[in-house]
């Protein structure tokens, strides 16, 4: 089966499509969304985990791209520019949701109940967002800022839950030579 025929402007750059949008030409944003839309999709997908939720922030984000096509100038690939559309339509998507209230009605003495609905309920996907955005920049940091010997650390402990006793006479250290370590390490994790 052959592939379908391309359209002569379907291979132009992006900042020959960009130039006939800004002279009013239609076709060249549509192609402009056809070859954006998987991306942002797959984005903003990633983060919401949600069919409609990601559907309907993919429509704001074309929409946001095209209103705002006048404040791009091209200092970087236009690809990087619409990524960073992306990004801040999900945070402003985000400011607008109000989070949830538990209220404490004075009974400050009882304890949760943890059958309760709201205490099980599923994350938002702004819960999901925020949370893989605060993982890939710790992570980041984890493999950039991090030594060999910290990333150790935290793994042994924080992650396999190995006491700091065990772990300085493991590696052969003081404890608190593993403490200042681990502290040094969430303290830059953290941070993130």
């Amino acid at each position: 089966m052959a592939a379908p025929e391309a359209r002569e402007t379907d291979l132009l750059p992006d900042d020959d499509l960009l130039e006939r949008v800004g002279r009013g030409d239609e076709g060249a944003f549509e192609i402009l969304y056809e070859r954006y839309f998987p991306r942002v999709f797959s984005f903003v997908n990633r983060r919401l985990r949600n069919r409609a939720d990601t559907e309907e922030t993919v429509q704001e984000v074309f929409i946001n791209v095209f209103s705002s096509l006048g404040s791009y100038r091209g200092e970087a690939p236009f690809a990087a520019w619409v990524l960073g559309v992306t990004r801040r339509t999900l945070a402003s998507r985000f400011k607008k949701k109000r989070h949830v209230m538990v209220p404490l009605d004075g009974a400050e003495d009882q304890a949760l109940d943890v059958t309760m609905p709201w205490f099980r309920r599923e994350p938002s996907p702004l819960e999901h967002y925020e949370c893989g955005e605060r993982m890939a920049r710790m992570d980041d940091a984890a493999r950039d800022q991090l030594s060999p010997e910290q990333r150790r650390l935290f793994e042994l402990h924080h992650l396999r839950n190995r006491p700091i006793q065990e772990i300085a006479k493991t590696l052969r250290k003081s404890e608190d030579a593993v403490k200042s370590n681990l502290y040094r390490a969430r303290k830059l994790l953290l941070a993130r």
